[in-house]
């Protein structure tokens, strides 16, 4: 039995990453994978737990060994998913979570065909430029930029399965888990995991 990949996406502000944290907080059976990343740590970040901080020499002999999933740059920083480590979870049965933007998901499908994606949309644009502003960290222009790759990420949703609007949190919260709720019970999923229950 191979297990369900289950890619969250989202633009900068939409408020992907403590949707996801909620989830595997509630979800027991889910998880994370840990991306490589050549960017440094933020306060509070674990190495291993948050990402694996790597320098660009290091990410760069990984990406030419074919040792990634997916990778992308993204504010000239880099980010990578293991390959051999997604393989084992997926053999080995356990649903794993990808937080990943919609070119890493590209990537993912065309190996994984069957994987699960759910894009997290802000209610507006006006909104997320609100919540980029409440954040107090980024100056005018580096908004304006966010703004401008978040228009272009938020274009994408329409090649996701899934798309949960994060207005109100507690629902958006809801929304998350019952959508990993009900993939598990499709048709060829149950088929895999019961296969006595389906001989009639």
């Amino acid at each position: 039995m191979t297990g369900n990949l289950f890619i969250v996406s989202a633009p900068s502000g939409a408020g992907k990453s403590t949707l996801a944290a909620k989830l595997l907080e509630e979800d027991r059976d889910i998880h994370l994978s840990v991306s490589y990343t050549t960017r440094a740590p933020r306060l509070g970040e674990v190495d291993g737990r948050d990402y694996h901080f790597v320098d660009k020499a290091r990410f760069m002999g990984m990406l030419e060994r074919g040792e990634f999933l997916e990778s992308a740059a993204v504010h000239g920083n880099h980010y990578g998913t293991s390959q051999a480590w997604i393989r084992a979870q997926h053999a080995a049965g356990r649903d794993v979570l990808l937080e990943i933007d919609w070119q890493g998901a590209q990537q993912v499908r065309r190996i994984f065909a069957d994987t699960v994606g759910i894009f997290i949309l802000p209610p507006s644009i006006a909104e997320l430029e609100r919540r980029m502003r409440r954040r107090g960290q980024d100056s005018d222009e580096v908004i304006r930029r966010r703004l401008a790759v978040a228009a272009d990420e938020m274009s994408h949703a329409a090649e996701f399965e899934y798309v949960i609007i994060n207005n109100d949190f507690d629902e958006a919260r809801r929304d998350l888990i019952a959508v990993v709720r009900a993939s598990r019970l499709v048709y060829s999923r149950q088929l895999e995991r019961y296969p006595d229950g389906f001989k009639f």
